[in-house]
């Protein structure tokens, strides 16, 4: 297990060394992207207003709080990550379209997005539910805001980052997947496990 700062741009070669488990940091740029943002590039063929090559997006709502007597200047109260197998249908062609390298989210994610990260070198990485205020100090600024039309949660929000995560690698480059690695191993020692409560247990018919 590997522990790694990544700063944007990302290269291939920054991502093609870490395995599923390593623990990264991200300095640089990173952009909230999530269920509209997606929908927006995918099926409308709408251009994205910031480009993602070797840059992170994350699965995120953010809460944001403009500044006073500055207007359009916002800080991050707080920014915990979304689901991320709600966009598992869009995240392969969104990777190609966009040439991002990192993907920041919550929980797993499917075989499109591995298949994505495999041929366009690209990972996935978790960060710890819980933390959104743990996030929102790793933000030195929130440089702008992009397609607010959508909402606070899913708007663009462009933003510095210094040393975020920690994040754990769930896809690598190779396209191995941490959660699913871990359900086959979690379905083989449950299905001994339940074998040997059966012989001991019984139930009325």
């Amino acid at each position: 297990m590997k522990t790694r700062i990544l700063t944007t741009p990302i290269q291939d070669e920054d991502l093609e060394s870490l395995n599923i488990g390593d623990i990264i940091y991200l300095t640089g740029y990173l952009v909230t992207s999530r269920d509209d943002v997606h929908q927006r590039l995918i099926k409308q063929h709408k251009k994205l207003p910031v480009d993602l090559a070797g840059k992170a997006i994350f699965h995120a709502g953010p809460i944001m709080q403009e500044i006073e007597g500055q207007p359009g200047k916002y800080r991050v109260i707080s920014i915990g990550p979304t689901t991320s197998m709600r966009m598992e249908k869009y995240e392969k062609d969104f990777i190609r379209q966009t040439g991002l390298k990192l993907i920041v989210g919550k929980g797993g994610m499917g075989q499109n997005t591995a298949a994505g990260c495999r041929e366009y070198k690209a990972v996935h990485a978790v960060f710890p539910g819980g933390c959104a205020v743990l996030a929102a100090n790793c933000v030195e600024e929130v440089e702008r805001v992009e397609w607010l039309d959508l909402g606070m949660p899913e708007a663009m929000w462009v933003m510095r980052v210094k040393e975020f995560g920690p994040l754990i690698v769930s896809i690598d480059t190779k396209g191995n997947n941490l959660f699913e690695n871990n359900k086959k191993a979690f379905n083989l020692k449950k299905d001994a496990i339940v074998e040997e409560i059966c012989q001991h247990v019984d139930y009325l018919e």
